[in-house]
């Protein structure tokens, strides 16, 4: 296996605070709040063909997932957007992956935060597919998470906050370990919930299910993909799904803004076969970011 590039030593420019500084000069001290408490929360979006696609939806999720953090965030999201413009013309790219990130900074430490100010960071890179393509193919095998979303009543679920990632990263080693490419989570109920980076679909009889996201994140590409299969004709259902269900589905897939529409052979003891559903839906996704179909703003 080649050896990975550290993400602190690269070539390229970082948007920090305001301006454009060299990569390896966008740094944080040790005593950053977000380091030690986790009041950090990002986004993740691609950009294709030198556009970024749903960039807006994306700045607004970040205001608006600060804001559930108690932060409020200096920059618009007219500027927002522009900031991650000019990050992605700075370093030359066109198809990129971009990483926009909102923190506490360090001017006090403790759990209390009154004092820190917010700040903002946006980086961009080329990053391929976020699962091996020959493996996608045929599809993904997802392990059972030991690990549950939170309730919504004991963490702000709406937003996309760092600390919520702990679990992921948990859950997604485990799978590893055992052999897997990912894990599926469940809830505090014990109901299906997503994958440790991406919303989940599944389809019975011609239609989509898919859980209703109420303790995690209500992903852009999920809220695409629905709206993409409805101009299909195809019959969207959001509900409570119990994993004893998954038996009954043809197909799986997942998605997200890193794996966009990924396809799932099997999660735990259940298996799926790669349809045509699944397969025209990836298509239509995959031609509305390079706009090849109309997208719906």
């Amino acid at each position: 296996m080649a050896a990975l590039q550290p993400y602190d030593d690269r070539d390229g420019w970082i948007w920090l605070d305001g301006k454009l500084v060299p990569w390896r000069e966008a740094n944080v001290h040790i005593l950053t709040h977000a380091l030690h408490y986790a009041s950090s929360v990002f986004e993740g979006q691609r950009a294709y063909g030198g556009k970024i696609f749903k960039l807006s939806e994306h700045s607004a999720r970040l205001r608006r997932s600060a804001e559930l953090l108690g932060m409020e965030l200096p920059w618009s999201v007219e500027q927002l957007d522009a900031a991650c413009i000019e990050t992605l013309e700075a370093n030359g790219l066109t198809d990129a992956y971009m990483r926009p990130v909102a923190w506490r900074g360090s001017e006090q430490m403790g759990v209390s935060a009154q004092a820190t100010k917010p700040h903002v960071a946006i980086a961009c890179w080329t990053w391929g597919k976020y699962f091996d393509p020959a493996l996608a193919e045929k599809g993904i095998r997802l392990d059972i998470a030991p690990w549950r979303r939170p309730a919504p009543y004991t963490a702000p679920t709406e937003s996309k906050a760092s600390g919520l990632y702990m679990i992921c990263t948990l859950s997604k080693h485990y799978a590893e370990n055992r052999g897997y490419n990912d894990a599926l989570m469940l809830d505090w109920r014990g109901q299906v919930a997503e994958a440790t980076g991406a919303n989940t679909f599944f389809v019975r009889d011609g239609a989509l299910h898919t859980p209703t996201p109420d303790c995690f994140l209500n992903g852009i590409t999920r809220r695409t993909v629905m709206d993409l299969a409805r101009r299909r004709g195809i019959e969207v259902i959001e509900r409570a799904i119990w994993p004893e269900e998954l038996e009954t589905f043809e197909q799986m897939f997942i998605t997200g803004s890193a794996a966009e529409v990924t396809f799932v052979g099997s999660a735990g003891p259940w298996n799926f076969e790669v349809g045509d559903l699944s397969r025209q839906l990836a298509k239509d996704y995959d031609d509305l970011v390079n706009g090849r179909i109309p997208n719906r703003d």
